[in-house]
């Protein structure tokens, strides 16, 4: 029976979720039960495309991405495929009329990593932060507002600046690993070797901003979305003060992270002002 298919499918899509990202299963996991498998969804099909571009290396990256999107295709397609990831997915993608356009614009951003290693200026760098980002906002958008489009036309804006900001400071986070062991430089100007307080400090703002607009969007999302999404939002804003607060030659040579005990205890503050109706 393809219900058993689809079961087992949709367990993929969590443990992929479980297994690649503590943090942000952490914040699925205070997402209502009618809409978190479909975020878990989502998570596996952007996180496999992610992976080819960014870890296979001893295989061809580009003849993997190709089969990868051409498989979606066809899954969306033929509403069924033996990649439980794709499976999953289209599943999700049909439920709520995900528009095909935002899937494009995400594989159009990763194949760029497949042969770019900078953003030469600042419209390749918004180009890429729309598909590798807002777009993901946007389609886990559709799944929190369930259908309602005048709610998705309202609260659009937020979802793509909460994305935007969300990746930036993955950028940020991760620029010594990035450039080292893949070559590649996001932000504009400011690679591994250029990265000082000035440009740090321009970069934090660009991010705080969007952080702005984003939360401004969070407190008008159904109760079903609203604790999750606020819970990732507070764990990037903590992560984003640990970035400001690190000079930038320290973020030039180590990873900055959140330990667990403080995941814990912003993810116990967040659920607490959430019961408390102050979020």
């Amino acid at each position: 029976m393809k219900a058993i298919f689809d079961h087992i499918s949709f367990e993929s899509s969590k443990n992929v979720t479980k297994a690649y990202s503590t943090s942000f299963s952490s914040a699925v996991k205070m997402l209502s039960p009618t809409i978190r498998q479909d975020i878990y969804n989502i998570y596996g099909f952007v996180r496999f495309a992610d992976e080819i571009v960014d870890s296979f290396h001893e295989y061809d990256k580009k003849k993997l991405f190709d089969s990868f999107e051409q498989d979606f295709y066809s899954a969306l397609e033929d509403g069924i495929s033996l990649n439980p990831i794709l499976n999953s997915f289209q599943h999700t993608v049909k439920k709520y009329d995900i528009p095909i356009d935002l899937i494009k614009a995400f594989l159009a951003s990763m194949r760029w990593d497949l042969t770019k290693t900078e953003c030469n200026n600042k419209d390749e760098y918004h180009n890429y932060i729309y598909g590798s980002a807002d777009v993901v906002g946007l389609m886990c958008l559709k799944v929190f507002v369930k259908g309602d489009s005048a709610k998705y036309e309202e609260l659009k804006h937020s979802a793509m600046k909460l994305g935007s900001a969300f990746q930036k400071v993955n950028f940020l986070r991760d620029m010594k690993e990035d450039f080292e062991s893949l070559n590649r430089t996001y932000f504009p100007n400011a690679n591994l070797e250029q990265l000082d307080e000035a440009s740090k400090k321009q970069i934090i703002d660009e991010i705080e901003n969007d952080f702005k607009y984003g939360y401004e969007g969070i407190l008008k999302l159904p109760i079903e979305a609203k604790l999750g999404v606020y819970t990732a939002y507070v764990y990037y804003k903590k992560l984003l003060y640990k970035l400001k607060k690190t000079p930038s030659a320290k973020i030039r040579t180590t990873r900055i992270r959140v330990p667990d005990y403080e995941k814990l205890s912003l993810f116990a503050k967040c659920y607490f002002s959430y019961k408390l109706n102050i979020l």
